[in-house]
């Protein structure tokens, strides 16, 4: 009789154990599927390479462009640089109103901006500008004054952004090659420092980090010139060794590369104003992308909004 209530007690503690702990896979599914159905998601546009300018339609393009990002409603926009045509070689006055033109001109979009600063933003470099470099906006200082800080980093949903100037006056004279200066880094290590190593994070930079652009156009062995890369494109990256690094957006080059290489994808994003808002660079049409995020992952898409140059 003892045995018999034993094992009656036994298959009762059996049964509930199984209960239980069906339940509590059952809760755990749950909680899993509520969580993957709660991943935060958001988009963002990146726009570069736009060289506003009173010729060539350049502005009906560019409020085009707006137009069509605004009804896809991403959260925020990114620039990539070459905002304007340009700064390097024109005077004050040129230089003054095409600043005003783009600041104006982007007050369309109903999304906040993050710029970043390209070559074509340098005021006065160019000895044709017939500029004194005592200016008190030579250089990348009108950019400054006009738009923003030229390096600066902001959080959205979970994910860590970090806009830099890598752009840099040649110490040869009368030029800009690609760099990344010790002040911001500097700066930038401080910024990492705060950033938790799970965290991922998108860098946005006008001259690229790393392209195959010339090796496709002069040979597998092409050296690229200084006004091509960031020429201590390692020296940053290394910075990012212990970091979630996800995605580098580049401009300058007008063509569209998604190089992915140890989980970070390298993309140069084409060019709003195409060949300089004169038809097709290489075939690549005017457009932008879209970056699309959900969780830590992203996907991407390259966007032709439509724009046909005068005379195509």
């Amino acid at each position: 009789m003892k045995i018999k209530t034993l094992t009656k007690h036994c298959v009762f503690l059996l049964s509930f154990l199984l209960i239980a702990s069906s339940c509590s896979h059952k809760q755990k599914q749950e909680i899993a599927n509520k969580a993957n159905s709660d991943e935060q998601s958001f988009s963002f546009a990146f726009m570069t390479d736009i060289h506003l300018q009173p010729e060539r339609k350049a502005v009906e393009g560019f409020k085009q462009a707006i137009s069509d990002v605004n009804k896809r409603k991403p959260d925020f926009v990114i620039t990539g640089g070459d905002l304007i045509m340009d700064a390097l070689g024109q005077t004050y006055e040129r230089s003054d109103s095409l600043y005003k033109l783009y600041n104006g001109t982007a007050d369309l979009f109903k999304m906040p901006v993050y710029n970043t600063l390209g070559n074509h933003e340098i005021f006065g470099i160019y000895e044709e500008s017939g500029v004194d470099r005592n200016h008190p906006e030579f250089d990348e200082k009108m950019y400054e004054n006009r738009v923003g800080k030229r390096y600066y980093s902001f959080n959205h949903t979970g994910w860590h952004f970090i806009i830099l100037d890598s752009v840099d006056e040649s110490d040869k004279g009368g030029g800009y090659y690609g760099h990344v200066d010790k002040e911001q880094l500097e700066w930038l290590k401080k910024d990492l420092a705060s950033v938790d190593p799970e965290t991922p994070i998108v860098i946005s930079v006008h001259i690229p980090f790393i392209t195959v652009f010339h090796l496709i156009r002069e040979g597998s062995q092409a050296k690229a010139g200084d006004g091509l890369v960031i020429t201590n494109a390692k020296e940053v990256l290394d910075l990012f060794e212990e970091h979630n690094l996800k995605l580098a957006l580049q401009g300058h080059l007008h063509v569209l590369e998604d190089l992915y290489y140890q989980g970070v994808h390298y993309i140069t994003g084409g060019a709003v104003s195409g060949r300089w808002w004169s038809g097709t660079r290489d075939g690549m049409e005017e457009g932008y992308l879209m970056v699309h995020v959900t969780g830590d992952d992203l996907e991407w898409e390259y966007v032709d909004y439509g724009w046909e140059a005068v005379g195509e």
